[in-house]
């Protein structure tokens, strides 16, 4: 197992978001996205850490610095306010359980705020590695959704939720 820590998503994180940009990386997404698109995201990202409804963090390991990332945002749901949950970690980085290790640190930190009952991930449905991480790491699947990422770009997901009542920091 590789060690790693979590640190607040910060001015690495543009080098991070284009190494990750590659046709392999974003074939769950959209496809691979202009540079516009990745400012705007860390824009915007930093705003939320701002303003208190977004935290995210980068996973970073020593020889390698940061080599994914991890975090939560608010999101309306069903009406309802709940915590949305994304990560990637870079294919070279992948399989050292790097992301279950960080998901259940991030699952933590939210649930540590106290403000938010649930968190969810909406994996595409044929994205078995993400499914797998969201049951591995105790997510209950509610059923299939549709939802678009980016606006405009439909895709068939899965609703995992996350009961974040109690998980406390660990």
């Amino acid at each position: 197992m590789t060690d790693f820590r979590l640190e607040r998503w910060d001015e690495r994180a543009p080098e991070l978001q284009r190494r990750a940009n590659t046709p392999e990386m974003q074939a769950f997404l959209a496809g691979v996205e202009p540079e516009e698109a990745l400012t705007s995201r860390h824009r915007r990202i930093l705003d939320g850490m701002r303003e208190g409804d977004t935290e995210m963090f980068l996973i970073v390991v020593d020889e390698a610095g940061a080599v994914g990332s991890v975090g939560y945002w608010e999101k309306e749901w069903r009406g309802e306010t709940v915590y949305e949950l994304g990560w990637k970690v870079l294919p070279e980085f992948q399989g050292r359980g790097l992301a279950g290790r960080a998901l259940t640190r991030t699952l933590a930190h939210a649930a540590a705020r106290g403000r938010i009952r649930w968190g969810h991930a909406f994996p595409r449905t044929d994205n078995v590695a993400s499914n797998g991480l969201c049951r591995r790491t105790g997510f209950e699947l509610l059923g299939e959704v549709d939802f678009e990422f980016p606006k405009g770009n439909p895709l068939r997901c899965n609703d995992w939720r996350f009961d974040l009542a109690g998980a406390g920091e660990k």
